[in-house]
C-alpha cells in the first residue's frame, strides 16, 4: 500500500517508517521537520493542524492508508492550550480528509495516559491489567486532547461507514532502538536509570513498547482494518514492566489504595494488557528490556 505517515520523523515515526518500507509499502513521511527522507519514498513538510494542509497532503499523494502519528507527544511539554489545540486538531483535520478524500484506512496515535493515572488527587484504578474497558479519566490537557482524538476517530468511523475503516492505538511508553544503549528517553533519563530508580517509572505505571514492536503492531492493523469492526482502539505494551521488581510489591507504594488491585499482577506482568491486540491481530510484543538492553553504552 501506499501509507502516509504524518509525524514521520519522530521517535516512534522512524521505526514506523522503517518496518512499513521493509515490507514493501510505499511510505510517505510527513513532518514539520521532516529531517533525512531514509526509507520514505517521499518527504513532505507539513503541519497537518493546518486544515489546508492537511487536506493538500492527502490529496497531492492519495495514500491507500494513514498512519497519524504528529502530535505534541508527552504532557506538559508545551502550554495546556497549545497541547490540546495541536493535538486535537491533527487528529480532526487528518481524519476529516481521509474520509473527504476517501482514503480506505486510517491509524491514530492515543495514548495510555486516557486512564488518568497521575492525578494530583490520587489514582486507583477499578482493576489491573488495565485493558480498553477501563474507564478513561483524563485529567491534563495532554490526556484529555488524546481522549479526544479517539472521540474524533470514533466519530468519523460512523461518518464514513464502511469507506474508511478506523482504528486507534494506545502505545505504552516508547523505546526507539538507540534508547537501548543508552541514548536517553523521552524524558531525558536513560533506561538504566528508569531501572535503578524505580520512582522515574512510576508516574506511567512502569509502562514501556520498544518501537519495533510498535510498528508491527501498526503493520499488522493496517491489514486487518477491513476486517475487524470500526473504530477499534488497542493497547500496546511490552510483555513485563520496566521494572526489576513485580508491580504488586512496587505500584502500592508509590500510588496509595492500589494494593487490593495490583495484587492481580503476578511475576512480571504489566499493568497494561495487550490481550485485545493478541486476540484480533494476532499481535503480541516480544522485545524486552531483559533482552534489549545495552548493559554497557556504545560510545
Amino acid at each position: 500500500m501506499k501509507v502516509l505517515v504524518t509525524g514521520s520523523a519522530g521517535r516512534f515515526g522512524r521505526s514506523v517508517v522503517a518496518a512499513l518500507a521493509s515490507r514493501g509499502h510505499e511510505v510517505i513521511g510527513v513532518d514539520l521537520t521532516p529531517g533525512p527522507r531514509g526509507a520514505c519514498a517521499a518527504v513532505l513538510p507539513a503541519d497537518v493542524t493546518d486544515t489546508g494542509e492537511a487536506f493538500e497532503v492527502v490529496a497531492r499523494y492519495r495514500p491507500e492508508a494513514i498512519v497519524h502519528l504528529a502530535a505534541i507527544a508527552t504532557p506538559f511539554g508545551r502550554t495546556d492550550a497549545v497541547t490540546y489545540r495541536v493535538n486535537t486538531s491533527a487528529a480532526f483535520n487528518v481524519c476529516q480528509a481521509a474520509v473527504r478524500l476517501g482514503v480506505p484506512r486510517v491509524i491514530v496515535a492515543s495514548s495510555p495516559t486516557v486512564i488518568g493515572y497521575g492525578a494530583p488527587g490520587g489514582w486507583v484504578p477499578e482493576y489491573l491489567p488495565l485493558d480498553e474497558a477501563h474507564p478513561a479519566r483524563p485529567w491534563n490537557a495532554y490526556s484529555l486532547s488524546k481522549l479526544a482524538a479517539e472521540q474524533t476517530m470514533a466519530s468519523f468511523a460512523l461518518a464514513a461507514g464502511d469507506a474508511t475503516r478506523f482504528a486507534a492505538v494506545r502505545p505504552c511508553f516508547v523505546i526507539a532502538p538507540e534508547e537501548w544503549a543508552g541514548a536517553p528517553t523521552q524524558t531525558g533519563h536513560t533506561l538504566t536509570e528508569r531501572l535503578d530508580d524505580p520512582s522515574l517509572s512510576a508516574a506511567s505505571l512502569f509502562n514501556y513498547l520498544d518501537a519495533r514492536d510498535g510498528s508491527d503492531l501498526i503493520e499488522r492493523l493496517l491489514e486487518a482494518l477491513p476486517s475487524i469492526p470500526n473504530g477499534e482502539v488497542f493497547f500496546a505494551g511490552a510483555p513485563d514492566a520496566l521494572a526489576r521488581e513485580p508491580l504488586a510489591e512496587l505500584l502500592p507504594g508509590f500510588h496509595p489504595g492500589t494494593t487490593k488491585a495490583a495484587a492481580a499482577l503476578t511475576g512480571t506482568e504489566p499493568a497494561f494488557s495487550s490481550a485485545k491486540a493478541e486476540r484480533l491481530l494476532g499481535w503480541r510484543a516480544t522485545r524486552s528490556w531483559r533482552t534489549e538492553l545495552v548493559t554497557e553504552p556504545v560510545t
